[in-house]
């Protein structure tokens, strides 16, 4: 997506050759424009899967995850990493760990909040190692519900997380992808051919 690429040129900071800064306009700041086009993309590329519901992690794929359940016109639901005095009975859990944060956290959802009927798109901001990704999978499957794909704003695509997800049968749609972070700059994939931005 050639939109995303370019603001990951003008406003991403690279701090070393696996982390990406991007919280101007993502992980802190967010940009309610771009996020509309990173929605409105989600929604075209799983317009034919039959959604029911967006499963995100808190908490920055949640407005990805928002703008796409504005266009496929679907409830989003998130799992929340922090452990809260309404959210304490009937919960589908799963451990994931941050290697950026370098911390493990339990993320939760409440069970009413999905069932063996829905059909869910999972959207996340990064994929890297793919932790994340793979928690959501295992909560989603936890309540019967089947995955039809997985939506990553940003992909690290130097790193495991795309391959695990596919050797289980995940379809996976990044909207950027990076191949690598070396000597402070941002090398995209596009199309099988890798290009220098």
């Amino acid at each position: 997506m050639r939109l995303l690429e370019e603001k990951i040129i003008s406003e991403g900071r690279v701090l070393s050759d696996q982390v990406l800064k991007v919280d101007s306009f993502l992980n802190h700041q967010i940009d309610p424009f771009l996020m509309k086009e990173i929605g409105k993309e989600f929604a075209a590329r799983f317009a034919n899967e039959g959604i029911t519901k967006i499963v995100t992690i808190e908490s920055s794929g949640i407005a990805p995850a928002v703008m796409a359940g504005l266009y496929l016109n679907v409830p989003v639901v998130f799992a929340r990493k922090r452990k809260s005095l309404t959210l304490t009975d009937d919960l589908l859990t799963a451990s994931v760990h941050s290697f950026t944060k370098k911390e493990t956290n339990e993320i939760s959802i409440s069970k009413k909040y999905l069932d063996e009927a829905d059909r869910v798109l999972i959207i996340d901001d990064f994929l890297a190692n793919g932790q994340a990704a793979l928690g959501l999978v295992e909560i989603v499957q936890q309540s019967g519900a089947m995955v039809l794909g997985i939506g990553i704003v940003i992909e690290k695509a130097f790193q495991q997380g795309s391959e695990k997800l596919k050797e289980r049968g995940l379809r996976v749609e990044s909207l950027a992808r990076i191949a690598s972070l070396a000597n402070g700059q941002v090398q995209f994939i596009n199309e099988n051919v890798e290009e220098l931005v």
